[in-house]
């Protein structure tokens, strides 16, 4: 942690974010959104960004601003901007939320919700922009360590993908600037999508990755060939999906960029592979804990994803199953990759917070005593097994099928989501160790002001 010091509303980005992603499969279980719905349905959007932004992008929030300053040893710039950013972002969510309500006809209001989320969403994305990027400015480009070059990329990514959202919001709610009357999705939905899930969190999920798992697995964290080529191939596949995809919307034909765009996200993905292989071989720590072995089921998602896309586009199937792959890069990479290292990073910033200011003067327990893993391995296995169900019953196209294996991905999360809180709350700590003499409780989520 050298460089940083415990950034105040991690914890609170943290809380909102599990509660987004709970209530959304809650209402996934209920038949709400997508598949009962059309993929462009108000209902669907509603739930996809409750995903996206309330789920994924918390997450990443709270996650960039306790370990971007990790990255660059270097304190967090203007922390106090963490505050108005996350309320920024609540209040920018809860207007499009509403927003698709509206559209759906399933409430009636007389307020621009979707105009005031296009202006709040940018809002607090721009303070996180502004924060993190000050931080990672502080330290040259040319010195930027390799993950922080892939959160930088993120970074970038969010604000293009925020900047699109707040057009499309503007569009909806029909005060765009100057009365713009033209169908703005139609040329830059798939922009919006494509760098929002691949730039900002597909880029910010790896560097992240790049980071935790040498430091939980205590494997060599030098920089690799193979990590710059990741980062270069990824780069200019995406870069090259941007500029195609408009075109292709409009001449209704696959064009070259958009094939060595996909070429070089596979090379990108196989090095990734690669890497990934080399942390866990080469790992210090010979049994590796439930965050990083409960990891290996996220990265087997991702590339299940990458076979699943393949075969799609053999069969020529990939229009009629696209939401299967979407579902299982979210549900299965990113939310299960963001699950097992919250499982990790709950306890140890709990741990440094209770004990960090006691260590070396009294007998303290150690981050594993936080948790119980031998209780939780059957949660992580019991949520993935959940995905793979919900990924076929897409495919078969079984909505019922569909909301069942929603429901114990569900019921998984709900028990994860119960044992941070009582990681948080000391409870599996031994009573003899759990508060000794200067160490105080940590509040659930709100920081502790002393």
């Amino acid at each position: 942690m050298n460089g940083s010091a415990l950034s105040r509303w991690t914890m609170a980005y943290f809380a909102a974010a599990l509660a987004f992603l709970i209530a959304a499969q809650v209402l996934m279980v209920a038949g709400y959104g997508f598949p009962t719905a059309g993929v462009e349905a108000p209902e669907a959007l509603a739930i996809v960004h409750m995903i996206t932004i309330g789920w994924l992008s918390l997450l990443m929030c709270g996650a960039l601003l306790q370990f971007v300053p990790v990255l660059v040893a270097q304190p967090l710039r203007d922390e106090s901007l963490a505050l108005p950013a996350l309320t920024c972002l609540l209040m920018g969510l809860f207007c499009l939320l509403t927003g698709f309500l509206q559209l759906s006809g399933a409430i009636d209001l007389n307020v621009p919700v979707l105009a005031l989320a296009g202006f709040f969403l940018p809002a607090g994305f721009a303070l996180i922009v502004w924060v993190l990027g000050r931080t990672l400015w502080s330290v040259r480009p040319s010195s930027l360590p390799l993950p922080a070059r892939f959160v930088a990329g993120g970074i970038a990514s969010i604000a293009v993908t925020a900047t699109l959202g707040a057009s499309f919001a503007f569009v909806l709610s029909g005060r765009a600037p100057g009365g713009a009357d033209f169908d703005l999705r139609t040329l830059a939905l798939p922009i919006h999508v494509t760098v929002g899930l691949g730039g900002w969190l597909g880029f910010t999920a790896i560097g992240v990755s790049y980071r935790l798992l040498p430091m939980f697995m205590l494997s060599p964290d030098s920089e690799r060939t193979t990590g710059h080529l990741v980062l270069w191939t990824g780069a200019m596949a995406l870069g090259l999906i941007v500029l195609a995809e408009p075109l292709e919307v409009l001449s209704g034909t696959i064009m070259l960029p958009t094939v060595l765009a996909g070429l070089m996200g596979l090379v990108a993905t196989v090095f990734y592979g690669i890497d990934l292989a080399f942390f866990y071989r080469n790992r210090k720590r010979r049994k590796i804990e439930l965050n990083s072995r409960s990891a290996i089921g996220a990265f087997a998602a991702l590339y299940l994803s990458v076979l699943l896309l393949l075969a799609l586009l053999a069969s020529g199937t990939l229009a009629q199953h696209v939401g299967a792959i979407v579902y299982l890069v979210a549900f299965g990479w990113l939310t299960g990759l963001g699950l097992s290292q919250l499982y990790k990073i709950v306890p140890f910033l709990t741990w440094l917070e209770c004990y960090g200011p006691v260590m070396g003067r009294e007998p303290t327990p150690r981050v594993q005593d936080l948790v119980v893993e031998t209780r939780d391995r059957f949660w992580f296995a019991l949520y993935y097994v959940g995905v793979l169900a919900g990924t076929g019953a897409l495919l078969a196209e079984a909505a019922v099928l569909f909301r069942i294996a929603t429901a114990v991905t569900l019921f998984a999360t709900a028990a994860i989501v119960v044992e941070l809180v009582l990681a948080r709350r000391l409870v599996n700590v031994a009573t003899a160790l759990r508060l000794p003499e200067g160490a105080s409780r940590p509040r659930l989520f709100l920081p502790s002001w002393r």
